[in-house]
């Protein structure tokens, strides 16, 4: 069984992680099957991505029975393995969508958090997990945790390991969307498509602008926006936007 599935419908990828045994829990293979997914998905027909857990669980964190003994250098295993797959995900020019359809703990709650847009089953639960065990979060945790619902939240949630149903998630503006179990992946492959047949590099490029935004002073991201804007005015898909506009009709983007 592969440990990580891919799936297209027209330019949305759905990436998903396949070790429902073990709710997604990651190993060194599922790491490896997921950068190689994730790398696919760098194409330029694909336009939009959604990562979801197959199962019960969306994804648990580190496997656990890979720490039967001693754990070892765990920073050379988050330079080696995590760290280059969140990266990839910020990375990605495209929107990636996390359909989180269970348990999002440890580290799976980091990999949800480094996506675009979290949309939640009515099952799905998020833990920090970590301080549960004597750890600190990893794998951007609290970069991104903190990005999303605040400081002083961040500190409440990430310190007490606390468990938020996906309502109360979504409260916090940690998820943007939640539904019913049976609907989750229709929902998010909607979203997905409704995605993709926008402009595509123009949502790239306001994902590189909202990375940068919370570090950057003002003079700083006024030059990037100028950067950026000149950039974007050079892609067919802004020459067809403003054909449309005139046109009085709807615009037909294809991502370049």
């Amino acid at each position: 069984m592969a440990e990580v599935e891919t799936s297209r419908h027209g330019a949305v990828v759905t990436i998903t992680l396949n070790r429902p045994d073990v709710l997604n829990a990651l190993n060194a293979a599922a790491h490896k099957a997921l950068a190689a997914a994730l790398k696919d998905s760098r194409a330029d027909d694909v336009r939009a991505v959604v990562i979801t857990g197959a199962g019960r669980g969306f994804c648990v964190g580190q496997d656990l029975t890979e720490f039967r003994k001693e754990p070892g250098d765990i920073g050379k295993r988050l330079r080696g393995n995590y760290h280059p797959n969140i990266r990839a995900i910020r990375a990605l020019e495209k929107p990636v969508i996390a359909a989180v359809n269970g348990a999002a703990a440890g580290a799976g709650l980091s990999l949800a958090s480094a996506c675009d847009l979290r949309i939640a089953s009515d099952q799905a639960n998020f833990v920090p997990a970590f301080v549960n065990i004597g750890l600190v979060p990893d794998s951007g945790g609290t970069f991104f945790v903190t990005r999303l619902v605040g400081q002083a939240r961040a500190f409440e949630w990430l310190c007490s390991g606390r468990r938020l149903t996906a309502v109360e998630a979504q409260q916090w503006g940690f998820v943007s969307e939640v539904v019913e179990a049976d609907a989750l992946a229709a929902r998010a492959a909607e979203v997905a498509s409704e995605l993709a047949a926008l402009p595509t590099r123009a949502i790239g490029m306001t994902k590189r602008l909202l990375d940068r935004a919370s570090t950057a002073t003002l003079d700083d991201q006024l030059e990037w926006e100028a950067q950026l804007q000149t950039a974007a005015t050079q892609t067919e898909d802004f020459r067809e936007g403003v054909a449309a506009f005139l046109e009085k009709r709807p615009p037909d983007f294809h991502g370049r």
